[in-house]
This record gives C-alpha cells, structure tokens and sequence, in this order.
C-alpha cells in the first residue's frame, strides 16, 4: 500500500514538474509572440505613415502641376497677345507714326500746362486768402476743386433773406476778390448762385432759379461797374438748390447752401489754341 501512495505521489510530482515547465514554455512563446506582434504594429503605422507622406506629396506635386500648366498658358495667351500687337504695328503707315509722335508731344504740352495752371492755382489761393483775412473763414472759403479755384460767399455778407439786392458789406468782400481778379487778367469769371431747398415765390422771383440767377447777376454787375472787371470775362449762372454743400435738413446746411461761389477759370479760348498750335 506504502509503495502504491509513493508511486501516485511521485507521477503527481513529475505530472506536476512537467506542467510548470510546459507553462514555462507557453509563456516564452507568448511573450515572443507579443513581441512580434508589436514589432508588426510599429511597421504597419510606419507604413501608414510614409504612404499617407506620399499621398501628400503626390498631392502637392499635382498642385505645383497644375500652377505651372496654368502659367503656361497665361505666357502662351500673352505671347499671342503680342504678336497680335506686334502685327498691328507693322501696319503703321508713315503718317500714321507722324500722328502718334505729335499726339505724344500735344500731350506732354498739356501736362505742362496743367503743371503751370496748379501753379497759378495756388498763388490765387494764397493771395484771395490773404486779401480775405480779416473776414470769417465760415462766411467766406477758397478752395480749388476740379483744378479751378473757388470763392465761396455766405449769402449773409452780400444780400438780405430772399432779395437779390446788395446789402451795404457787399462791396468791400466783393472788391477784396476783385482785386485779386484784375491781377490775373488772363483768368475768366464764373459767378454761380445758389440757395437752399425752400421754395420762394415773390412779385418778381417765380422760384429758386430766378433768385439764384439774379443774385449772380447782381454780383457780376457790381464786379463790372464798380471795380472795373471787364465784362468780358464775367458769366452769371444760377444752380438754384441742385449743388448743395450740405444736408438741407438742418439750419447750418441750409445757411452753407445759400451761397454765391466765384469761379476762378482758365481762357477756354487760350487752352484749345494751345491744342491747335501743337498738331
């Protein structure tokens, strides 16, 4: 019975020696197993990631493809462009060449001009603003717009509410401007009037217009009888409300829209003699 318990309890101890060791090995081919399989994981992201590199380049390079064939074509558009042009200009006559030269020069003589007449400009700007120094910048402003030079009046220095007759300080604003006038004789004279957007409607004034022209008028009268302008020079024009300054809605944009503006113009005449002297 003894040799019989030995006997089970010594295949129990080599059953069990041979199952630790068999787990022993199980689990060294486990864990090389899992080692591999990491090894394959780190190679398969590895992968991905040069293949998703690539996809971008490849994307990139069919970008900059794309640039340079539009490029191309852009060149070769142009090139035509060219040679059309180039073709166009083999065709000039003679006399055509002769034309496009003067044209230049009519050109660079206008350029001169316009550079003399900003010139003129600012000298009659300087010497109104001086001559007008002693009255409010608000009732009287000199400005140039269009390459021209404007006085503008406040209706209040030259006439009473809704008349066209001069009041008594006209004469000295007026005279003031119309020293400067006969200093630059070679310059003409635009007298504009202009109100605000009330209706009038008198004995002698239907609307805005009559009384926009007859101020003007007034003043042209005064600058040609009493200081000697030579008529010549003068225009009277009335825009009645259409050119206001500012918004009619309110007091201050109505007073700065009844207004009197001196225009101070170059000779037409001398200007379009400049154009036929140089053809």
């Amino acid at each position: 019975m003894k040799n019989i318990l030995f006997a089970i309890a010594l295949v129990t101890v080599i059953s069990s020696c041979s199952s630790k060791k068999r787990l022993a090995e199980l689990q060294t081919v486990h864990d090389k197993v899992k080692l591999d399989l990491a090894d394959c994981s780190r190679k398969s992201a590895e992968l991905q990631t040069s293949l998703n590199s690539k996809d971008t380049e490849l994307q990139s390079k069919s970008s900059q493809i794309a640039d340079l064939q539009g490029q191309l074509d852009y060149m070769k558009k142009t090139n035509t462009n060219l040679l059309d042009r180039m073709a166009d200009l083999s065709i000039v006559s003679k006399a055509g060449a002769e034309s496009i030269r003067k044209s230049l020069e009519t050109l660079s003589n206008v350029s001169s001009s316009a550079q003399r007449r900003d010139s003129i400009n600012l000298l009659l700007v300087k010497n109104l603003k001086r001559s007008l120094s002693d009255i409010n910048d608000s009732d009287v402003q000199v400005e140039v717009k269009k390459g021209v030079v404007y006085v503008s009046i406040s209706d209040k220095l030259l006439f009473p509410s809704a008349s066209y007759n001069l009041n008594k300080q006209a004469s000295t604003v007026l005279g003031k401007v119309a020293q400067v006038i006969n200093d630059h004789r070679n310059l003409d004279v635009l007298v504009e009037g202009h109100t605000d957007i009330y209706p009038i409607s008198t004995q002698f004034l239907k609307d805005n217009w009559d009384l926009s022209v007859m101020r003007a008028t007034s003043v042209v009268r005064v600058l040609q009888s009493e200081f000697g302008v030579a008529p010549a020079r003068l225009t009277a024009g009335g825009r009645g409300e259409y050119i206001p300054k500012e918004d009619n809605t309110s007091d201050v944009g109505r007073q700065a829209n009844r207004r009197t503006e001196i225009v101070l113009l170059p000779k037409l005449d001398e200007f379009f003699n400049l154009l036929t002297e140089q053809r």
